[in-house]
């Protein structure tokens, strides 16, 4: 069965090109929604044959059911500009195309930092859904963290391979990034009317470092353990304290209009 790999870009020139070469092995076409990028990730994409589409970017939740809409074939791979299939992962899904026996498949993400792949801790095993028959399934989820969500209850193949993720070269990278996603996982929240308890701003980022750092044996990672685990839970606190000023904010505004 064909396969269509989908990938949306914004200024991936540094990605994109290792991305694409690691699903040309099984991908019928590779199709990418760009959100109008200013440097070289067009360039690099039509080079190795991929079909090229551009939006504005609206979410990543919206962006990426547009691209998946745009696959010629059912059968889809999402992946992102930053990841790449390992070869392992690579010639399973060769092996797959002959008979796609489930409508969806996960494998585990392993995730690049600082020079290395990380194995424990909150990034690994990182579990996601990425091969699918677009029939039955769509992106979903809250922004930023978004997913592949089965509009039918059908059972999930799980592949015994890594999709590579290259995240962050640097800490100040990793710490800018923390930031931009803290917000806008404040922001998704609150535009859902999601309320938590002040709680949350305690027990959550406690949580994330214990369970990240003890539990699921991140400091059997040295150095870089412990700055995943700690800055995994600064994100969590900053979130919630972030959610917490927008209804202060709302609250305040509202006061102000009945005075």
């Amino acid at each position: 069965m064909p396969l269509s790999v989908v990938i949306i870009t914004f200024n991936e020139e540094k990605n994109i090109g290792r991305c694409i070469d690691s699903v040309l092995p099984c991908a019928d076409e590779i199709i990418i929604l760009d959100s109008y990028s200013s440097d070289d990730t067009l360039a690099i994409a039509r080079s190795k044959g991929a079909v090229i589409h551009q939006s504005s970017f609206d979410g990543y939740i919206t962006q990426k059911n547009k691209a998946i809409h745009l696959a010629s074939h059912d059968r889809v791979l999402l992946i992102d500009a930053d990841e790449a299939l390992s070869t392992e992962l690579s010639d399973i899904i060769i092996s797959l195309k002959n008979d796609f026996s489930f409508h969806a498949f996960s494998m585990n993400r392993c995730n690049y930092f600082c020079g290395s792949f990380i194995k424990r801790g909150l990034w690994y095993p990182d579990r996601k859904l990425r091969l699918f028959d677009r029939r039955i399934a769509n992106c979903g989820g809250m922004n930023p963290h978004d997913k592949i969500v089965l509009t039918q209850p059908l059972p999930v193949k799980h592949l015994k391979a890594d999709i590579l993720h290259y995240t962050y070269d640097t800490l100040e990278e990793y710490v800018e990034r923390n930031e931009e996603v803290s917000s806008i996982a404040a922001r998704s929240m609150y535009e859902a009317g999601i309320r938590k308890p002040w709680t949350k701003n305690v027990f959550s980022p406690l949580w994330a470092f214990v369970n990240g750092y003890f539990l699921r044996l991140g400091f059997l990672d040295g150095r870089k353990g412990l700055i995943i685990a700690y800055y995994t839970a600064q994100q969590s606190l900053s979130k919630y304290q972030k959610l917490r000023r927008l209804y202060r904010e709302e609250l305040k505004a509202m006061t102000l209009e009945q005075t």
